[in-house]
C-alpha cells in the first residue's frame, strides 16, 4: 500500500502589512482623524450631577448671603458702644423688644446704648455693626452686660461676601462634586447644564474567554479586560457597557461589531490585534467607516499591538489582549481622547508640595485642613490660603486642595514648603494666575481662556493686594484700578521696576443709593457728600482695606469717619446689596452693579481698570493669549457697561 502523504501544511499570513508607528505619531493620526471634543449638553438636577462636567458658565442668580448675618448666637449692637468695655467697668446696653431668628426680619434699628437678641444666620438689623456672642454676655435687668471691646464687622457675615450676584462661580469644564452642587443650592439653581457621557461599547474577543463567575473550559481564560475596561471608562467619565465576549467567528463578531457601533458613541475591543489567523478585528473595523484604521502597530512596551481607528467621527479601538498591555494602553492613548469626549481634563497626580506665602495660622488642639488655591511660584507651586468662614461655599470652589495642620501646631511660617492634598488628580497649579482687584468684566475675559482650555486660577484680594503677589511673582497678572493724586494718573506710578502696564478698562465709580433720597437725589457731588457727612443717621457702607475701592472712598471722606464706616464687605456686589435692603444708606461702586440692583447712582470716578504684568513673564504664551481674549471681549465689555481702553 503506497504511502499517503502527510496533508499540506501551510502558515497563515497576515494580510494588512503590520506599520508600527511611534506613540506620537500614533496619537497624531488618532487625535487628528478624532478631533475629540464634547458630544452635547443636557440639564441635569443636582442629585444626578456629581462627576459630570460643566458644559457652560454658572452666574450667580443671587447674592450669597442675600443678607448681613450673624455667625454666632448673641446680640447685635454698635462696636462703637464697647470702645472702653473692660472687665473692671463692662458696658450696660438696654435690648431691644424683639429676637432675631433665621427667617425672621428685623423690625426695630439697633440705636447707641441698644441691643437685639440674634440667632446664627439672623439678619443683621439696622445700626448694627457687630455681634457679641452670649457666652460673653451677663444678663442685667432688662438689658445684658459686656466686659469686652469688639471689633466693627465681628461675627458678622455680609451679603455677598461669599458670592455675588452675576459673579462667575462656577466654569466651563468644571468637574461637579458635592462641593460644586453646594455652590449651586446656594445661589438657588437646582439643575445645570453638564456636556453628555459618551456611551462606549466594550467587546472582548476570543475562543478561550470564559466569563467570571462560569466555570472555566479547557485552554480557557478569565475575561479580565473586559470589566476592568469597563470600570476604567467609568472612572474618566464615560458610560461603560460591557458586552461580553464574542468568539472568534466572523460571522459573529461582524454582527457583535456592527450593532455595538451603530448604538454608542465609542466601540473598544481587546484582543484579535496581533498576527496570526485569529486578526479578525482589523477585517471588521475596515468596513465600519471612513478614514477607518489609523495606527495598526504603535512602538510602546507593553502594547504593541494596539490598533486606533476612526470611523465616521467615532473612536473605534482594539485593545491587546494581555490585561497589562491592555490597561497600559487604555491609559496611555485612549484615555485622554475619552475624557476630552466627556468634558474632561488631562489626569494628574493626588498630591503636591508647595510654599506657603503667608502665615497660616490655626487652633492649637485641632487639627485643620485648611483649603489652598494653587499658582505657580519662583520656586514651583504656591498654595494661597482661601479663607472665608465656615459658613462660606465659595472656598470649596475656589480651592485646588488642602494642608493639613496638625493639631499642636499653631502656626506654618511665610515660605514653609507644605504637603498639599488635592481635590482630584487633574488638579494642577493653572497656567496662569491672576490675584488683585476683581471685577465682572474680568469673567468675559477669561472665559475665553477657558473655551481654550487654558487654565486660569482669580483670587480676589484688592489691588494693593494683588501687587503684593506680584511683586513677590506669585502671580502673573494683577488686576488694578489705583489713582496717583500726585500725577493725576491711574496705576503706572504704582508700577515697580519691571513691569508694564495691559491697558483693561475704563469704569464709572460712584454713590449708591436707594432712589428718592433727597440727600442725594439730583444733586452734585460735594452737596451731596456734605449733606450725608452732616446727618449723623445717616449709615454709609465702606470697603476692604488693601482694595482700590477703600482707596477711594477714602480720599473722599478726607478723614472723616461717617456712621458704618468700620462696616468693610469685599465687594461691589455685597455693598449695593447693604444700600438695596436699607441696612445702609450709601457706598461706592461701579455703574453696572447700582443698575442691576436698581439703585440711584451719582458719579465720582472714571477710573482705569488695568493689569499689571511684569515684562518677563513665566509664561510668555498664556500672557499673549490673555492679551488676545482681552482684545476679543471689546463687545461683551461694553455689553457690560465699560469702556474697553
Amino acid at each position: 500500500m503506497p504511502d499517503t502523504p502527510p496533508p499540506e501544511f501551510s502558515v497563515p499570513q497576515q494580510d494588512q502589512f503590520l506599520q508600527v508607528l511611534s506613540r506620537d505619531a500614533a496619537e497624531a493620526a488618532f487625535v487628528a482623524a478624532l478631533r475629540p471634543r464634547p458630544l452635547g449638553d443636557e440639564a441635569v438636577t443636582l442629585d444626578q450631577l456629581p462627576g459630570r462636567v460643566l458644559a457652560q458658565d454658572i452666574a450667580a442668580p443671587v447674592d450669597a448671603p442675600p443678607f448681613d448675618r450673624a455667625t454666632v448666637d448673641g446680640f447685635a449692637l454698635r462696636a462703637a458702644d464697647l470702645f472702653e468695655a473692660s472687665d473692671a467697668e463692662p458696658v450696660r446696653l438696654r435690648l431691644n423688644p424683639e429676637v432675631i431668628h433665621c427667617g425672621t426680619a428685623p423690625a426695630l434699628p439697633v440705636t447707641l446704648g441698644t441691643a437685639t437678641p440674634i440667632a446664627t444666620g439672623g439678619p443683621i438689623p439696622r445700626g448694627a455693626d457687630a455681634v457679641v456672642m452670649i457666652e460673653h454676655t451677663e444678663p442685667e435687668g432688662d438689658g445684658i452686660a459686656v466686659a469686652r471691646a469688639l471689633a466693627p464687622g465681628s461675627f458678622i457675615s455680609f451679603a455677598g461676601s461669599d458670592i455675588a450676584r452675576g459673579q462667575t462661580v462656577l466654569r466651563k469644564g468644571t468637574m461637579i462634586g458635592a462641593r460644586e452642587v453646594a455652590m449651586l443650592a446656594a445661589v438657588g439653581l437646582d439643575r445645570a447644564p453638564v456636556w453628555r457621557k459618551p456611551r462606549v461599547a466594550v467587546l472582548s474577543t476570543g475562543d478561550e474567554l470564559v466569563q467570571p463567575g462560569h466555570k472555566l473550559k479547557p485552554a480557557g481564560v478569565y475575561d479580565s479586560n473586559g470589566p476592568v475596561i469597563a470600570a476604567a471608562l467609568r472612572e474618566n467619565g464615560c458610560d461603560a457597557a460591557h458586552l461580553g465576549a464574542v468568539p472568534d467567528d466572523p460571522a459573529l463578531l461582524t454582527a457583535a461589531v456592527r450593532g455595538a457601533f451603530a448604538t454608542h458613541d465609542a466601540l473598544i475591543l481587546s484582543g484579535g490585534t496581533s498576527k496570526g489567523a485569529g486578526d479578525l478585528t482589523t477585517k471588521v473595523i475596515a468596513g465600519l467607516g471612513m478614514p477607518g484604521i489609523v495606527a495598526h502597530g504603535v512602538a510602546l512596551k507593553p502594547g504593541k499591538p494596539l490598533c486606533l481607528a476612526v470611523c465616521d467621527g467615532k473612536p473605534v479601538v482594539v485593545l491587546p489582549g494581555f490585561p497589562t498591555s491592555a490597561m497600559f494602553t487604555f491609559h496611555e492613548m485612549v484615555a485622554p481622547a475619552l475624557r476630552a469626549m466627556a468634558g474632561l481634563p488631562p489626569q494628574g497626580s493626588a498630591r503636591i508640595e508647595a510654599t506657603l506665602p503667608l502665615r497660616l495660622t490655626s487652633e492649637l488642639g485641632r487639627t485643620e485642613f485648611a483649603m489652598v488655591a494653587l499658582t505657580e511660584g519662583p520656586d514651583g507651586a504656591v498654595a494661597h490660603p482661601v479663607a472665608k468662614g465656615s459658613g462660606a461655599v465659595t472656598a470649596f470652589a475656589q480651592a485646588d486642595g488642602f494642608v493639613t495642620v496638625p493639631a499642636l501646631v499653631e502656626s506654618l511660617a511665610p515660605g514653609t514648603r507644605a504637603e498639599v492634598t488635592l481635590f482630584g488628580p487633574g488638579v494642577t497649579p493653572p497656567r496662569l494666575a491672576v490675584i488683585g482687584s476683581h471685577c465682572i468684566g474680568l469673567d468675559a475675559v477669561v472665559g475665553r481662556l477657558a473655551e481654550q482650555g487654558l487654565g486660569v486660577r482669580i483670587l480676589a484680594t484688592g489691588s494693593q493686594g494683588g501687587l503684593g503677589a506680584l511683586k513677590r511673582r506669585e502671580c502673573d497678572i494683577a488686576p488694578i484700578h489705583l489713582f496717583d493724586p500726585a500725577t493725576n494718573s491711574f496705576n503706572n506710578p504704582y508700577l515697580a521696576d519691571g513691569m508694564r502696564l495691559i491697558p483693561g478698562w475704563r469704569r464709572m465709580q460712584g454713590i449708591v443709593f436707594r432712589p428718592g433720597d433727597a440727600r442725594l437725589e439730583h444733586r452734585a457731588l460735594p452737596d451731596a457728600l456734605a449733606a450725608l457727612l452732616a446727618d449723623p443717621e445717616a449709615i454709609m457702607v465702606n470697603r476692604n482695606q488693601g482694595s482700590g475701592t477703600r482707596v477711594l472712598i477714602d480720599r473722599l471722606l478726607g478723614g472723616a469717619r461717617p456712621a458704618g464706616y468700620w462696616n468693610q464687605p469685599n465687594s461691589h456686589n455685597a455693598v449695593a446689596a447693604s444700600v438695596a435692603q436699607g441696612r445702609a444708606d450709601w457706598g461706592l461702586a461701579i455703574l453696572p452693579v447700582a443698575e442691576a440692583m436698581g439703585l440711584g447712582f451719582l458719579p465720582v470716578a472714571d477710573e482705569h481698570y488695568d493689569f499689571a504684568v511684569w515684562q518677563d513673564p513665566r509664561d510668555s504664551g498664556a500672557l499673549a493669549a490673555f492679551e488676545v481674549a482681552l482684545a476679543q471681549s471689546a463687545d461683551d465689555l461694553r455689553a457690560l457697561g465699560f469702556d474697553p481702553r
